[in-house]
């Protein structure tokens, strides 16, 4: 037993040299593939949603080499194995028989024969082509082995369908099947699969538009293999034969330029499937391609459309800029370039009165001449309404109603809701800014804005569809990347930013159809389906923007000069409003918003003033209004008045008889309110005067328009380097009415009807004094000082 023992002990021993190099060659054959296997730069494929390509970038070394499949194509598959490796999922990784051939030819004759299968190729490709020898060779075979050990046979041949060369800088089917067909590989014919797996064999001799006689013969050949072994029908074979060979490689797809080197920079030799729907994005191309036509004679070269799935905040169209020339500027991504805000803001503004109850939807609110601290803004129209309802001055997007609604509310209030919106472009202190934040004193982007109405649209969404609840992050950015998770926050009860009930009496005003005076054909617009939508220009005429939001979709425009140049009629009315109602025009119907009845209340409104009913309002209307609007201020604009018996004049118990008084309620705006409205308003009564005999105590009857109180009077200088002329203004109720001027003690002059003074003052402070030919009287205090250069 000792002896057997020692006998084993003995043997072990003399093959322990044996033992420890097989042992050392299994494990050199175990970790022989590098990981991973292929080392290369691809290029970026980027996708839509439904999975056809947008666009490519080429890889890092100047090769079309898309990034690995996920599988081969079935005729692919048919003819390459045909073609190179007809035992391919019966062999080891290499085939015996081939080999021998091939080393018996390469000995005995000048030709070389080949005898690698698709496996060894695979390896010879991830070891970039190295030199051929023997000693290469069997590297080949070794590794060749531990792939087959390691991988499926489809997963060997994705590998050599994705790294296989296909002529020029042409790498992988996929690319191969785009630049020579300009279709996927999933759409090849026979006759182009067969085309495309004898390329592989010869890529730099079979190259599409040269040596086409080799490779149609190579390519018949392989058609005809196919139909001898039964892959292919006859009439298949025959239709295969007569199709055209692959000519001049066609361009790749570039249908979201943009988007695709956005996508570029932040997920470099990836394939990305994005949210893009592609049909809409082509619509959009196209709408893009006729308004970039039109503009473009007016010198108007750039514009970008963004359209958003509301609920998912999705990126379904992206157009970052028009087709227009490098000259001017086509390579610039403007969706997400800051840019000035125009008026873009101000639904906001109306939706955080609303919701704080410091504004009803319809309450008027004061359109005259009004300068804050030197500032002094004015509608486009250069005119005033003196009162006019708050959501048609937001539909109409007047200008001094906004600066005086933002003063009301608060600069740092407003800019610290607005911050909360994610307008990342808008980045200062609210005191930068100044009251100039709300007509576009600030910027910010295309991306930024559209997905701020599309929060706004959401947030009443998701209150009515969720029984009357909130999610805590529902301005979120949007997403372009398919399958990227979205963080909408938690649910809770109390709104985050606006509440359900101001959200929806916004867009209830923005719905309503702004028809500037002299604009033609504007009925085209109304026409179109139910959206909230606003306009916006900067100064100088140099962005137009246009955004609106349906139930479903977010919209944004914006028209003009990547170089800030402005242009003549590059407004927002004119210039991107119609490519806002050309896109809407093309998306599905959607139901307009359902009313959010837990976040409103019902209360009796003056119908004329659109406050809170007073005890005076006569026509009064019940309305449903956000909750905390219950507690805002009742009418103050309608008062009880005496009249005498003809209506015609004020009257008191000190000059008329109590019996014989006619009692009414009038509806009665201050002086300088009064005297921009009632132009405007014919229905409009001035308040009577009192009668001559009776005790006036605290009637207005005057009110200065210029200058306004504790506002202090810059000089200004003209051309010539003078000072120029101030005019005093007031608005006074009596029509024909006398008006004597003084300042301090000093007579300046009379006006009458028309109450305006042109004077030069010396730099100073005044008593400014109006005394009326009824004896009443006005002062103020007036400063007057030089402008700074």
């Amino acid at each position: 037993m000792n002896l057997k023992r020692q006998h084993i002990i003995n043997y072990l021993w003399r093959h322990k040299i044996k033992f420890g190099a097989l042992f050392l060659l299994f494990v050199g054959w175990l970790f022989c593939l590098p990981a991973p296997l292929f080392k290369v730069p691809t290029a970026t494929v980027v996708e839509s949603k439904e999975g056809v390509m947008l666009g490519a970038r080429i890889a890092e070394d100047g090769q079309w080499r898309f990034p690995k499949m996920d599988s081969v194509p079935y005729r692919f598959e048919q003819s390459i194995l045909l073609f190179e490796d007809e035992y391919f999922y019966q062999h080891p990784g290499f085939n015996p028989v081939s080999m021998a051939k091939a080393l018996w030819q390469n000995l005995t004759t000048d030709s070389r024969r080949g005898g690698s299968t698709l496996t060894q190729q695979v390896i010879r490709l991830s070891r970039e082509n190295k030199e051929r020898s023997y000693v290469e060779k069997l590297i080949e075979l070794f590794q060749a082995t531990r792939l087959e050990a390691g991988y499926s046979k489809k997963d060997i041949l994705t590998f050599y369908a994705s790294y296989a060369p296909f002529g020029g800088n042409v790498v992988g089917l996929e690319t191969a099947s785009w630049r020579y067909f300009g279709i996927p590989s999933t759409e090849l014919s026979w006759g182009q699969s067969a085309a495309l797996a004898v390329l592989p064999n010869a890529p730099a001799l079979i190259f599409p538009g040269k040596n086409e006689a080799i490779l149609l013969k190579k390519r018949n050949a392989l058609l005809l293999k196919l139909f001898q072994k039964g892959s292919i029908d006859q009439m298949t074979y025959e239709l295969a034969l007569e199709e055209a060979l692959p000519g001049k490689p066609f361009p790749l797809p570039d249908v979201a330029s943009h988007l695709t080197e956005k996508i570029r920079s932040e997920n470099r030799g990836e394939r990305i499937q994005t949210t893009i729907a592609y049909g809409l994005q082509q619509k959009i191309n196209r709408i893009t391609k006729e308004h970039h036509f039109t503009l473009a004679q007016n010198q108007i070269h750039n514009l970008a459309v963004l359209i958003l799935d509301v609920n998912t905040r999705e990126v379904l169209a992206y157009v970052g800029n028009a087709p227009t020339s490098n000259e001017n500027n086509n390579y610039v991504d403007v969706i997400d370039k800051s840019r000035s805000t125009g008026s873009l803001l101000k639904p906001f503004l109306y939706a955080s009165m609303l919701d704080s109850g410091e504004l009803l939807p319809d309450m008027l609110v004061a359109d005259i001449p009004t300068t804050v601290n030197g500032y002094t803004p004015e509608n486009f129209d250069k005119k005033f309404n003196g009162a006019v309802p708050a959501s048609v001055a937001l539909s109409r997007s007047l200008n001094v109603p906004a600066v005086r609604m933002l003063r009301e509310y608060g600069l740092e209030r407003f800019h610290k809701r607005v911050k909360q919106l994610h307008f990342n472009g808008i980045d200062y202190p609210a005191n930068h800014y100044g009251l100039a934040l709300i007509l576009g004193g600030a910027e910010s982007s295309l991306w930024d804005i559209t997905n701020a109405y599309a929060g706004m649209a959401a947030t009443l969404n998701y209150f009515n569809a969720s029984s009357s609840a909130y999610r805590s992050n529902e301005f979120v950015a949007p997403i372009y990347i398919k399958g990227k998770e979205i963080d909408f926050g938690k649910t809770q009860n109390n709104a985050p930013i606006f509440n359900a009930g101001a959200i929806y009496h916004t867009l209830n005003a923005l719905q309503e159809v702004n028809r500037p005076e002299g604009e033609v054909n504007w009925s085209f617009f109304s026409s179109a389906q139910p959206i909230a939508w606003k306009t916006g220009t900067s100064f100088g005429f140099k962005d137009a923007w246009a955004v609106g939001v349906t139930s479903k979709y977010a919209i944004g425009v914006w028209v003009g000069n990547a170089d800030g140049e402005g242009r003549p009629g590059l407004t927002g009315i004119q210039a991107a409003a119609p490519v806002l109602f050309d896109v809407l025009e093309i998306l599905p119907k959607s139901e307009w918003f359902a009313i959010p009845y837990d976040e409103l209340t019902e209360a009796e409104l003056c119908k004329k003033s659109g406050h809170l009913a007073g005890v005076f309002c006569e026509e009064t209307s019940m309305e449903w209004i956000p909750k905390d609007g219950a507690k805002s201020t009742a009418c103050n604009y309608h008062q009880r008045v005496f009249l005498n018996s003809t209506e015609s004049l004020q009257v008191n118990t000190s000059c008329y008889p109590l019996a014989n008084m006619v009692q009414k309620s009038w509806f009665a705006l201050p002086p300088v309110l009064e005297y921009y409205y009632a132009p405007l308003h014919p229905e409009y009564k001035p308040l009577p005067a009192f009668a001559q005999d009776c005790l006036k105590e605290g009637e207005q009857k005057m009110d200065f328009i210029f200058p306004k109180r504790n506002e202090a009077i810059l000089l200004p200088k003209g051309f010539d380097e003078n000072i120029n002329e101030v005019i005093f203004k007031l608005a006074h109720r009596a029509p024909e009415t006398t008006v004597f001027w003084y300042l301090d003690d000093r007579y300046l002059g009379t006006t009458e009807t028309f109450h305006e003074l042109a004077i030069a003052p010396k730099p100073g402070n005044y008593i400014l004094t109006v005394t009326d030919s009824d004896g009443n009287e006005l002062k103020q205090r007036v400063e007057i000082a030089k402008a700074s250069l």
